[in-house]
């Protein structure tokens, strides 16, 4: 059985920086990608990062991009999030979950975590 859980998340002042890991067990992952994805109140989830897990491929969404690095660590099956130059509109739980790349919508990723709240303040 395929379990993911999250980590790492807080609170940091604007500007400032986090990394978030993802810790992967169960079932296989060598076909599939990892993504980060948030949800903001009222807000649907969206889509942040993805990294395929053979190869290392990564994928941004645009607002995120050069501030967030996806990578991964295959020896602890550990996928991270580093975060810098957080905003305010960074604010949501962020939740990792498995998905088949090169598909980035959340509909698309299963075996979600418990997620991470990450609040910026102003």
């Amino acid at each position: 059985q395929v379990q993911l859980v999250e980590s790492g998340g807080g609170l940091v002042q604007a500007g400032g920086s986090l990394r978030l890991a993802c810790a992967a067990s169960g079932g296989t992952f060598s076909s599939y990608a990892v993504g980060w994805f948030r949800q903001a109140p009222g807000k649907e989830r969206e889509f942040v990062a993805a990294i395929r897990w053979s190869g290392g491929t990564t994928t941004y969404a645009d607002s995120v991009k050069g501030r967030f690095t996806i990578s991964m660590e295959n020896a602890k099956n550990t996928v991270y999030l580093q975060m810098n130059s957080l905003k305010p509109e960074d604010t949501a739980v962020y939740y990792c979950g498995r998905g088949m790349p090169p598909a980035i919508r959340p509909k698309d990723f299963g075996s979600w975590g418990q997620g991470t709240q990450v609040t910026v303040s102003s």
